[in-house]
């Protein structure tokens, strides 16, 4: 789903779902129960509004569902640690998660984060900007590995996946348009 602004691998119906403001998500599974997630929308906002809500690591839970906290533990450039503490469930089951990840800014392109220690076997992936041909609008899209390191069957991690991510994503959408918007980006 990363190349959703050159509509390239998506089909035409799920470029217009992206146009009309619609998440896409998929989960498949690997060998040994990971799970691969990805997710995409269509924002639009700017790169730079997007991109700055995203690295602004010490407010991340202000801004979006399932972060419960978030922190800069070290800065190094283009290389950051960040600790995290999210909250998932089904119904009224929730869990909280602790990762620390080690985030790789590549802008404007790729936000690349891979787990040093937490919660999880495999946490690993990469937030992907790609502007739309009108100069008004970016794809984002989201793609992970992912294996807890708890009892999860993968058919709930999966579920968990399908019903969290599209949240995430719109949640980053109104909040970008909504800056954009007022800054007249």
């Amino acid at each position: 789903m990363a190349e959703t602004g050159n509509n390239r691998g998506i089909t035409e119906a799920d470029r217009i779902k992206l146009l009309n403001g619609e998440p896409l998500v998929a989960v498949s599974y690997r060998d040994n129960d990971i799970i691969d997630a990805s997710g995409a929308i269509f924002i639009a906002a700017g790169i730079r509004t997007i991109w700055d809500m995203l690295v602004d690591y010490n407010h991340l839970s202000e801004k979006i569902p399932k972060i419960v906290e978030s922190r800069l533990i070290e800065d190094r450039g283009d290389e950051k640690v960040i600790d995290q503490i999210g909250k998932s469930g089904i119904l009224f089951i929730e869990k909280s998660v602790r990762i620390l990840l080690n985030v790789r800014e590549d802008y404007p392109r790729h936000l690349f984060f891979d787990l040093i220690e937490g919660d999880f076997k495999i946490y690993r992936g990469q937030w992907t900007f790609e502007p739309s041909k009108s100069p008004d609008g970016t794809y984002i899209s989201w793609q992970a590995l992912l294996k807890p390191d708890f009892f999860a069957p993968p058919f709930l991690v999966s579920f968990v996946q399908h019903q969290d991510l599209p949240t995430i994503l719109r949640a980053i959408k109104k909040l970008a348009e909504t800056v954009d918007n007022s800054t007249g980006s």
